[in-house]
């Protein structure tokens, strides 16, 4: 896994556990987010040759999503209006424009985005096991998934040019750092 610059606020866990239904709705937001990334990255004729990789991905994440779906029937909680993430906003806003620079760029925010989503799932696994035992139980099964799609992500960047990749994904890595030491108030995963 990616060795961060920075880790998270020891503010965001206690902040998301005082706030799981909005974090869950968030949830459910990001894995749909998460489905149609993985189809829109197959309009780059760089990954024409990933597309069944992509598919999988989507499939994967479409799948996710109806689980928290599930969870919030389960829970009695509205599927309400989405937040916007300050993290996640700010990470896409840096993608560059021109179509190399652009897969490449689009590639390494969506690896950060599952490689964060993989640690924040770990934390989740074990700081709401208190709190609830299937939710804990849940966030420990998407653990290896997310892992998967940020080294599937990164691996595609790499082959389309690993020395530009390299160089991105060192200024996301400091983007991202930058961002995570800025704290913002709302209960997100990102």
């Amino acid at each position: 896994m990616l060795l961060w610059r920075s880790k998270l606020s020891d503010c965001w866990l206690p902040k998301v556990r005082k706030h799981l239904d909005k974090v869950l709705v968030d949830h459910a937001y990001l894995e749909r987010k998460a489905a149609t990334t993985a189809l829109n990255l197959e309009k780059y004729t760089e990954l024409f040759d990933q597309l069944d990789a992509l598919n999988a991905i989507a499939i994967e994440e479409l799948q996710h999503f109806s689980q928290v779906l599930g969870l919030l029937r389960e829970r009695g909680i509205p599927f309400t209006g989405p937040m916007r993430s300050p993290w996640i906003s700010a990470m896409m806003g840096q993608i560059r424009r021109g179509r190399r620079q652009q897969v490449i760029d689009h590639l390494v925010v969506c690896a950060l985005i599952e490689g964060r989503s993989c640690e924040k799932f770990q934390i989740l696994s074990e700081g709401v096991r208190d709190l609830d035992v299937g939710l804990a139980d849940f966030y420990a099964s998407l653990v290896e998934s997310e892992g998967n799609h940020y080294a599937t992500y990164l691996i595609m960047a790499r082959r389309i040019d690993l020395a530009e990749t390299e160089c991105r994904l060192d200024f996301f890595l400091d983007l991202d750092a930058e961002l995570i030491r800025t704290p913002h108030p709302l209960p997100l995963l990102h």
